[in-house]
């Protein structure tokens, strides 16, 4: 199957290491879906890696962050993409205002994420920043699924460690460390772990525990490549 005529458009850069991990997946995809080998079998992308004013440590201008993000949807849109990826979990609690601001589709990473959950019920974490878990959306999700929420306060406090170490210097083993002795003591208490922040996929990749993990970019990636498919 050759590229077709339709130009996909990736919003990343939230944050800035995760946006080659997403590209590798959409590309993998690809492979997966049709088989694409020849160079010209893959899609047109447009990647528009943005800064963001996302902090960690401190609270976050909403309405700044939500107007940059408008701003970058926007810059490709003009460029005539066909539909939009944003791998950014944070990013979706203005996912509504985001796509009513545009007239191109916009995946929804959080709704794609919940549909990879096991069709048992079954005890689910996850694993998010802090602006993501309070804003409950996946909670929700995942409770209206039938599944049992289960969370301790302290796993925030490491994630956010994690995150931390990981913008400050990705190859830092300590980060590593960091992740497989949370993941220990989580997988004793959970069934299945959601990945809701797309920077946790550099520790993701190179942990030895074994655990059950539901990655929210790779399901975008999953729905990204299968609408270019269909369409």
């Amino acid at each position: 199957m050759k590229s077709n005529n339709k130009t996909l458009g990736i919003l990343a850069g939230m944050g800035p290491r995760s946006t080659t991990p997403f590209l590798e997946q959409v590309l993998d995809e690809c492979q997966r879906q049709y088989n694409a080998v020849l160079d010209e079998e893959f899609p047109k992308i447009i990647i528009y890696s943005l800064p963001t004013p996302f902090y960690l440590d401190r609270e976050i201008d909403h309405d700044l962050m939500q107007k940059t993000i408008i701003e970058g949807l926007k810059k490709l849109e003009e460029n005539g993409v066909h539909s939009i990826a944003m791998p950014c979990n944070s990013a979706h609690i203005y996912i509504d205002h985001l796509q009513q601001a545009i007239d191109t589709k916009l995946f929804n990473i959080i709704e794609q994420t919940v549909n990879q959950l096991p069709t048992d019920k079954t005890n689910v974490t996850l694993f998010a920043t802090k602006t993501t878990f309070d804003s409950t959306l996946y909670q929700q999700e995942i409770l209206t699924k039938g599944h049992t929420f289960v969370f301790e306060s302290h796993w925030q406090t490491r994630l956010n460690d994690i995150i931390s170490g990981i913008k400050k210097d990705k190859n830092n083993p300590h980060n590593l460390l960091l992740w497989e002795a949370l993941l220990q003591e989580v997988k004793a208490k959970t069934s299945c772990i959601i990945i809701a922040c797309t920077d946790l996929n550099v520790v993701m990749q190179h942990s030895n525990v074994d655990a059950h993990f539901v990655d929210s970019s790779l399901a975008l990636a999953k729905a990204f490549i299968q609408d270019y498919v269909d369409n």
